[in-house]
Parts: structure tokens; sequence; C-alpha cells
């Protein structure tokens, strides 16, 4: 049940921010709100006040604003949005994705100063780090370390009985060592003791065990850096989701999907994960979640803010305004071709999630 309410708070809190920003900057351009609603419809309860009317509705996943003629209509009227200029209509359309990205600024700076957990290699000045442990990383398929049952993401607690103090100590002490060893690992909340012989591997040509060992800890800044730590990593995810979203878009054209993208199946799952991690967890990915809406949003699709805000393009460099009617249909097949990869990628959840899922319905009857 926590899983549920962390999924509809997650999603209704991003989408909510989302449809804020177009709310806000359409009633500063002068532009005629019909509704603000929290949720989706069925309407539970509105209540007007000027001429908008904010609506609590059934379906808690995000919102929705209906602007006074966002799709053509009554563009006649000062309080339209066809009526306004194109500076004011493109700062209500990129409003929702600017919002989702401050959003995702406030969620990692209120992270960097609570504490977030994370690797500890190259810390940035001015790090404070506490609760410092060792964790595996990747696991080489055939190694000492598969064989013996470590996996991705156990905590290394001891080595031979000796609590370990550190990745570059325990790689020492196990390269140096003979015979077989004893690794004390917590796991879902769990000790595990197992037993591995390492051997001489390949790729390193020394004695090992095969797996990635990684230093984590909590790391928290100051108030002054925490701010600065949040641009900078709001920056590099936009980044590196920018290039994800590249080479899917490649991939599609060349008849590949790829495998890491998820719809709503494998945000929930995802969701489950981190709620069970904690709720410092919770922050980082939700402001992930934020930054992807806000870059896919920015896409010129149509359908998409992105792809209307492409048509006003057109409209500034034609010196006119493209056809409704053709803009229309255009936005009427891309919002079909967007229902048609959600489906897709709904179905692929399903089918990789299947046991996670199925264990997680479990736990509700």
């Amino acid at each position: 049940m926590l899983t549920i309410i962390a999924f509809i708070l997650i999603l209704g809190l991003i989408i909510f921010c989302h449809e804020l920003g177009h709310f806000l900057v359409a009633k500063r351009a002068g532009m005629r709100v019909d509704e603000f609603g929290f949720g989706f419809p069925p309407r539970i309860v509105g209540w007007k006040r000027g001429n908008t009317v904010y609506s609590l509705n059934w379906i808690p996943l995000g919102g929705f604003v209906r602007i006074k003629g966002e799709n053509g209509e009554e563009a006649w009227d000062a309080d339209s949005f066809g009526a306004k200029s194109w500076l004011r209509r493109s700062a209500v359309l990129l409003a929702g994705v600017t919002m989702n990205v401050m959003l995702a600024f406030a969620l990692f700076t209120g992270g960097y100063l609570l504490g977030v957990p994370q690797a500890l290699d190259s810390l940035p000045a001015g790090a404070i780090v506490s609760g410092h442990s060792i964790k595996a990383g990747l696991v080489l398929s055939g190694s000492p370390a598969e064989k013996g049952g470590l996996q991705s993401g156990d905590t290394l607690i001891a080595l031979n009985g000796a609590a370990v103090t550190g990745s570059e100590e325990l790689r020492s002490a196990i390269r140096s060592g003979e015979g077989g060893i004893s690794v004390r690992v917590q796991r879902d909340g769990a000790e595990k003791e197992l037993q591995l012989v390492p051997t001489v591997l390949a790729e390193t040509k020394s004695r090992g065990i095969g797996v990635e060992l990684i230093d984590v800890g909590t790391v928290r800044y100051p108030w002054y850096l925490a701010p600065l730590r949040g641009i900078e990593t709001t920056v590099v995810v936009i980044g590196n989701i920018c290039v994800s979203f590249w080479q899917l878009i490649v991939g599609l054209f060349m008849g590949q999907v790829a495998p890491e993208v998820s719809g709503p199946v494998g945000i929930a799952v995802v969701t489950s994960q981190a709620v069970k991690i904690g709720f410092r967890y919770l922050i980082e990915f939700t402001a992930l979640l934020s930054l992807n809406l806000a870059v896919l949003n920015a896409i010129p699709f149509p359908a998409l803010d992105g792809g209307r805000f492409l048509f006003l393009i057109i409209e500034a460099l034609r010196g006119r305004a493209v056809s409704r009617k053709i803009e229309g249909i255009a936005h009427q097949v891309g919002f079909a071709v967007l229902m048609l990869l959600i489906l897709a990628v709904t179905y692929r959840d399903l089918v990789r999630y299947g046991g996670a899922i199925g264990g997680f319905l479990k736990t509700l009857l």
C-alpha cells in the first residue's frame, strides 16, 4: 500500500507542477484559464474564483489546465491564447518544462542538504560524509563472486570475520591472501555469510573474486554549497537524458527499442524498490522522473509542448500561423503515436517485471 501511495504522490507532484507552470504563466500573460484541475476527471468538487474553476478530481495523477483559445477557438478575444503575442504563447508552452526542471533542482538541493547516498570517489571540496560502507557493483559472469552467491547491491560487512573499512583495503586483503575466504554481506536487511574461492582473473591478471567494489556513503553539503551542487546535478542529468532519448530515437528508426525504456508499470516497480531503500532515494528518484518528463515534453513532436512550440517557430518564420486544421490533425496523429508507444512500452514492462509485479500484488492480498 505504501508503494501505491508513493507512486501516486510522485507522479501527482511531477505532473501537477508541470501544469502549475502553464497555469501561472498563462494568468500572468493575461489569458483566461477556464479550469485548473488537481487530478483527472471525473470531478469530485469544484469552486469558481474569478473566471477560473478550481477542481478536485478522482484520478490523483497530476492535473490539467484548460486555457481559453488554446486550440485555436476564440482567437479574436483579447484574453484568448491565440490573441497573445508569439513570445507570450511560447512562454506558456515552455512553462511546464521549466517548472519540472525547477522541481528537480529543488529536490536535488534539498537532498544535498539532508544527505544523499552516493559513491565517494572524486567528491568536491566541502562534502560531508557519513555512514560509509562498501557496496558490490557489477558482478562478472562465471566469477568466484557469482559462484559464491554475491549479488550486485550487497553491502560487504566483514572479510574472514574482520570488519572491512574500505574497498581498497578489501581488494588488497583478497589479493594478498591464500585459499578461500568468508565474506559477510547485508542484503534486504538480513546478513549472509558467503564462502568464496578467489582466483587469478584474466581481466586484472591478479587474484580476485570478480566484483566491482564501491565505497558509498551519505553525502551532504553546507547550505551555501547545496544549491550549486543542485544546479550541477540538474545540468548533468539533463545532458544524460538527452543523450538517452537521442539513442532511443535513432534506435526506433533502425527498428530497435531500447530495453531500458520504462512506462508506468516500470516506474511503479522502481518506486517500490525506492520505497524499500528509503526516503532519500525517493527524493532523487522523483527529481530524475521530473527531468525525464521535462526533456520528453521538450521534444519537438506533435501533441507535446515541444511540438506545439515548433508550430510557433514555424509561424514566426512564415509570418503567419499554420492552418489550425493542419496543426490539429498533426497533434491528433502525434497523440495516437504516443499512445501506441506507451502501450508497447507497457507490454514490455509487463514481460520484464512480471515477477516483481506478481510479488508486489501478493503483498496487497
